[in-house]
């Protein structure tokens, strides 16, 4: 039976594995959600990977409390690479639960797409690596070790950290990081740049306390205005950003983001310009880009004829490469102080820093996956770079100079990856299995 037809047989499995995974509410922050929730996800990696010939699997505790699943698959040839494969468990909050169409922790087929929070980002990708696996069985030309991670979505740093106190126990040849995914559906792509981020939060404050705005309206600062003020000289007419100390003008030599595309992927509405002077790849993955992702206020309902005393913003500013992601930090803290208006108090919390990431490329490994890529799909891959960040590529680089870290994944723009009703097409789970198993099956020769 070919490899193909063992995966669409798998399927069946495939799905009932996402939705065993789905439905554990996998959200890393105690806050929200109890951490048996992701106690109960890394337990789940260990007893399915155990399915597929993995020993020694353990459940490591990082430094930020989260949960690490590790474990080893020896092949029996002397002369064997290593493949490092990895993914994480822990999944984003659902935000807006009556945004969604289907329940989020309920894994739903709806016009031939699996919808539940974690689908795609990044469940799909365990399941992937799973389907992979089953396929090969016992033919496994080369060594595997497995690292699945529990906080990748927090952003605090804890696999980096164990990473760089256990070298030589995630020490590969090659590392696929199955936390990206294609162009489009069906359009097989693998990512060689991610940038970084800095996230800061800016408090604002005026004020004692809330005083009446008919009394002391006019002369009295308002915290929340001033806020707003300071938030915008973070961008300039045209949308591009503009933080004083940040280059704002790179542009992007690979593959085109074309602009109608990239209008349906992010569901712009009609008559919506575009913002920045740049093409969209130079915009997206090739500049800074900061983004105001929460303010502390009141809310329209219930909000009193008062003048605010404090306010405060979550700011995330997306680093592209060739950046330091500190000296990013500090270029925006600076600008955010000297931007602030009225004398009002400015404190900026640093929140998460990750350095941008560039691929090598060209080697034994982007080699036999791009072979095995173009089989599983019938197409050429082509190289992207990403907007997202993922702090650990920075790390993994650093500490494995020779390895080969390879970005992919089942995400793509129709997924909708941190947002309300995230989903997965099936068919890149499958095709990407299948590009997987070629993958291992064949790298060896291409080493030796």
């Amino acid at each position: 039976m070919s490899l193909t037809d063992r995966i669409a047989g798998l399927m069946g499995q495939a799905r009932t594995d996402l939705s065993e995974l789905v439905a554990i509410r996998s959200v890393a922050d105690p806050r929200q959600y109890p951490p048996e929730e992701c106690l109960r996800a890394a337990n789940w990696v260990v007893d399915h990977f155990a399915e597929v010939g993995f020993t020694g699997l353990t459940l490591h505790e990082t430094s930020d409390g989260s949960r690490a699943v590790y474990g080893e698959r020896r092949s029996t040839r002397p002369d064997a690479p290593t493949v490092l494969l990895y993914a994480h468990y822990d999944v984003q909050p659902p935000l807006d639960e009556e945004a969604w169409h289907t329940p989020p922790f309920e894994l739903t087929e709806s016009a031939g797409r699996w919808y539940g929070r974690g689908a795609a980002d990044c469940k799909g990708n365990i399941v992937m690596h799973l389907t992979a696996l089953r396929a090969l069985g016992d033919d496994l030309p080369v060594n595997l070790k497995l690292i699945v991670e529990g906080s990748e979505e927090q952003g605090t740093g804890g696999l980096e950290d164990f990473v760089e106190n256990h070298a030589d126990l995630l020490r590969a040849d090659a590392i696929l990081v199955c936390d990206t995914g294609n162009a489009g559906v069906g359009m097989p792509a693998v990512t060689v740049t991610l940038r970084g981020l800095a996230n800061v939060v800016v408090t604002v404050e005026a004020l004692d306390g809330e005083v009446h705005s008919g009394m002391f309206g006019g002369p009295a600062p308002d915290a929340l205005a001033a806020l707003i003020q300071i938030l915008s000289t973070l961008r300039d007419s045209a949308g591009n950003t503009t933080i004083a100390g940040l280059a704002a003008d790179q542009t992007w030599t690979g593959a085109t983001y074309p602009v109608e595309r990239f209008r349906n992927d992010a569901g712009l509405l009609h008559g919506v310009g575009l913002l920045g002077d740049g093409a969209v790849a130079d915009m997206v993955w090739a500049r800074p880009a900061v983004t105001v992702l929460g303010i502390d206020c009141p809310p329209v309902v219930g909000s009193a004829a008062a003048i605010q005393p404090h306010a405060r913003a979550r700011i995330n500013l997306r680093v592209p490469p060739g950046t330091d992601a500190g000296k990013a930090l500090d270029a925006l803290t600076a600008h955010l102080h000297a931007a602030a208006p009225w004398g009002v108090r400015v404190t900026v919390d640093k929140e998460a820093v990750g350095q941008p990431f560039e691929a090598r490329t060209g080697g034994p490994a982007h080699r036999a996956l791009a072979a095995a890529m173009q089989e599983a799909y019938g197409c050429e891959v082509i190289n992207l770079g990403q907007g997202g960040s993922i702090p650990l590529c920075g790390v993994l680089a650093e500490t494995y100079p020779d390895a080969e870290i390879i970005l992919m994944g089942v995400e793509e723009p129709m997924a909708l990856i941190h947002a309300p009703n995230e989903s997965v097409d099936p068919g890149e789970i499958a095709r990407l299995a299948h590009a997987e198993a070629l993958f291992l099956q064949h790298y060896r020769g291409q080493v030796s």
